[in-house]
């Protein structure tokens, strides 16, 4: 039997969308309700991508470690921040196929993550049906702030830290308003999260999107 590297990627259920939405709570909801594999985007790209994006910065002639943080939370506005994440997602996206074309499980894997764009599912999955994007409302990301411990962290050592927040929860805002408009474009459903709804009712709802598949 010939190996087909695309096989997993293209039978997958990706979540997507903005940050805090409640992805990888519905991911884990539905590995274990139906026996599916779970991929995490950010554990895979804060530790298992770090030295293909170290790589990726030496083939760029960029400096290994990246740019300063300063530079990057503080001096840099965060329409350009937006930018800069968006041109990267795509290089950041390769490494998660690979990831997932050494993956053969016997039940598809559900993947999520701010990274797995619709704009880039699209080309790989047999159906758009295979994906949703989870976009949480105004209030909903501000609540979320404001509860979450990692939402409202900061690089140690800027001068300015709230400076650096404020430009990173606007940042995280115009990508996901990015997210929404392509998944708009391109037919793939988008899910408004507004904290109405607890995680298993979120995952319902997901798992309504997802049934011809589970």
């Amino acid at each position: 039997m010939d190996f087909d590297a695309t096989a997993t990627a293209r039978r997958a259920l990706w979540i997507g969308g903005g940050q805090w939405a409640g992805k990888s709570t519905v991911a884990v909801t539905l590995a274990l309700r139906h026996g599916l594999t779970a991929y995490l985007y950010d554990r895979h790209d804060a530790r298992g991508h770090d030295d293909r994006r170290i790589a990726d910065r030496v083939r760029r002639g960029e400096p290994p470690a990246g740019p300063d943080p300063e530079t990057t939370w503080v001096r840099t506005d965060p329409t350009r921040m937006a930018a800069d994440t968006l041109a990267a997602f795509p290089r950041r996206f390769a490494w998660v196929l690979d990831d997932l074309s050494a993956l053969v499980p016997g039940r598809r894997v559900v993947a999520e993550g701010w990274g797995l764009r619709p704009e880039l599912v699209a080309p790989v999955v047999d159906s758009v049906r295979q994906m949703v994007v989870l976009a949480p409302t105004d209030e909903f990301r501000a609540h979320q702030m404001a509860r979450l411990p990692r939402a409202s962290f900061a690089v140690p050592g800027l001068r300015d830290p709230d400076q650096a927040l404020r430009n990173r929860w606007a940042r995280d805002e115009l990508v996901t308003a990015d997210a929404v408009a392509q998944a708009e474009r391109l037919g793939v459903r988008v899910i408004p999260v507004d904290g109405t709804l607890d995680g298993d009712q979120l995952t319902d709802l997901v798992a309504e999107q997802f049934a011809a598949y589970l």
